[in-house]
């Protein structure tokens, strides 16, 4: 199967909102033909349009599923309520985008097996939805997932086990890592559920890991997190996705020094 290269554009989101036209054909200047919108129910009209305009397409992108309000990237709750299914799976439509993924949901909702049946219901539930108009439904980690172990399994697995056959998983491979978790061995045992990876690179420098946003994040191919090996254990791997949490030097760079790597080591 053909590994398409990607970007959360979750990377330039200040640049993002101070220009969406301008940021998405910078990105589409340092080579991107793919991208993964976050936020984008808002924006879908107007984000369309800037896509089509830059050549991009979004295949897939980020959106709440499972939780009632959103999620700040740190992990602190808000009351702000999110969009429903229905209205995320609409949005999707406008972009031509086919896979919708959860981008998080909060550490404390990862300390019982319990409470990983219910987020497990909900994204089933939603999946549901979505096959109704075309749209599969997927699921990203962070570290607590992997963290969190019952009876020797992970959260992230003892949840993979409790979804339905269409939910499918997008594996962010240096949170893994950062959750003391091999990165190799955990897609081989997740298998074909696996579509798509965050193949996000770092230091693991304990010295720069522990406050959010991580310091230790580099472009692909100069961190310690094995990207090309995880890559090659997910034999149904569509899409290698691009992403930073923050980025002191010259982000677009960055990215576009990320995109060769992966499309020299695992995309086509």
């Amino acid at each position: 199967m053909t590994i398409q290269t990607s970007i959360q554009l979750f990377t330039i989101k200040d640049q993002l909102e101070a220009d969406l036209e301008g940021s998405l054909a910078a990105v589409a200047a340092r080579g991107f033909t793919a991208v993964e919108p976050y936020d984008f129910v808002r924006r879908a009209a107007p984000m369309a349009d800037a896509l089509t305009a830059a050549g991009l397409s979004a295949p897939s992108g980020h959106a709440f599923l499972a939780s009632e309000s959103f999620v700040n990237p740190d992990g602190s709750g808000t009351t702000l309520p999110v969009p429903s299914p229905a209205e995320v799976f609409a949005a999707a439509k406008v972009l031509g985008m086919h896979t919708v993924i959860d981008p998080y949901t909060a550490p404390e909702r990862w300390e019982s097996v319990a409470q990983i049946e219910e987020t497990a219901r909900l994204l089933n539930a939603a999946a549901e939805i979505g096959a109704g108009v075309g749209i599969r439904v997927g699921y990203h980690n962070h570290a607590h997932e992997l963290e969190a172990v019952f009876d020797g399994v992970t959260g992230l697995e003892v949840l993979a086990g409790l979804l339905d056959e269409r939910v499918v998983l997008e594996v962010d491979l240096y949170w893994v890592a950062r959750g003391g978790v091999d990165p190799v061995a955990l897609l081989q045992r997740l298998g074909s559920r696996v579509i798509a990876v965050h193949a996000k690179d770092g230091t693991l420098d304990p010295a720069l890991v522990n406050a959010y946003p991580p310091a230790d994040q580099v472009p692909a191919g100069d961190g310690t997190v094995p990207l090309v090996e995880a890559i090659a254990a997910a034999p149904a791997l569509e899409l290698a996705i691009v992403e930073f949490d923050h980025y002191e030097g010259d982000l677009f760079d960055a990215i576009e020094r990320s995109r060769v790597y992966l499309d020299e080591k695992v995309a086509g």
